[in-house]
């Protein structure tokens, strides 16, 4: 059986089950299950700590896992991100004191305080800063105020917590993070190329829309230029012969753009139905 990590709880969790599932994938119905089989597609379920997961495939124990890039790339072990997620965005930032710091040149000789000190230390190596970092489990935002650090390298999504902290972002990001599949360098188990696949064609469901519409046959290439598809739009006749039903994938963002362009130009009965799975 393919042995996939699941994050067990905390913003990763929902996110990732609710995409296996969409993917076909069978999960947990009760939060306190650790282990789940789905014998129908030949895969064992490990429901762990979304920090721990890159620890277990990176030893080889699990095949693939589902974690944040920022917890893979922190962890430090064997292991390669396979497949963005598209889901769990965050930014991970140096944060200080209001008017203390501008740039991270700032930081030689400074004590950073972070959750994410393997992924903080390469960071600092890679620009050749020479700067003491303290591991905390959690509220890094308020080492400063205690005196444990003089800035902090932490996760931030609004800023509202580091601004109740007296604090604010400086500096470029040191890493956009959003969910990932990760897997051994080199390793291929069984299972795991249909895992990659089923997920992709999640991914593209989510993405994008189907649209279908109405078009007189001389309009046919100003339409197609529109909504070229992923190849080329399906172009099907109409009991009308002056006229051609046009089928197409668009993304999803685009799509009440695309609308009234093709309304523009003359194309009518113009639709919009959901794709619930699919292969590219």
């Amino acid at each position: 059986m393919l042995r996939v990590a699941v994050p067990n709880k905390g913003a990763l969790s929902e996110s990732a089950s609710a995409m296996l599932n969409e993917a076909g994938y069978r999960q947990r119905r009760d939060t306190r299950e650790l282990v789940m089989v789905d014998p129908d597609n030949d895969v064992e379920f490990f429901f762990l700590r979304p920090r721990d997961i890159a620890v277990y495939v990176g030893a080889g124990t699990l095949d693939v896992g589902l974690t944040g890039r920022d917890l893979f790339l922190d962890a430090q072990v064997d292991a390669e991100e396979l497949l963005s997620l598209g889901f769990g965005a965050s930014t991970f930032r140096f944060a200080g004191p209001v008017g203390d710091f501008t740039s991270i040149d700032q930081l030689e000789g400074k004590r950073l305080a972070t959750s994410y000190d393997g992924l903080l230390r390469a960071y600092l190596t890679e620009r050749g800063i020479n700067a003491s970092v303290v591991r905390l489990d959690g509220a890094v935002e308020s080492s400063v105020r205690l005196g444990v650090a003089d800035a902090i390298a932490d996760v931030v999504e609004t800023g509202t917590t580091l601004r109740a902290a007296g604090m604010e972002i400086f500096g470029e990001p040191i890493l956009k993070s959003e969910a990932v599949l990760i897997g051994r360098p080199g390793a291929n188990p069984a299972g795991v190329d249909v895992l990659i696949r089923r997920l992709r064609g999640v991914l593209v469901a989510r993405q994008y829309v189907m649209m279908d519409y109405d078009v007189r046959k001389d309009l046919v290439e100003q339409a197609a230029a529109l909504t070229p598809g992923l190849e080329s739009p399906t172009v099907s006749p109409l009991q009308n012969s002056d006229w051609v039903a046009v089928r197409s994938m668009i993304k999803k963002s685009e799509t009440n753009r695309i609308m009234d362009e093709l309304y523009d130009i003359g194309a009518r009965a113009i639709l919009v139905s959901s794709i619930h799975a699919c292969r590219i």
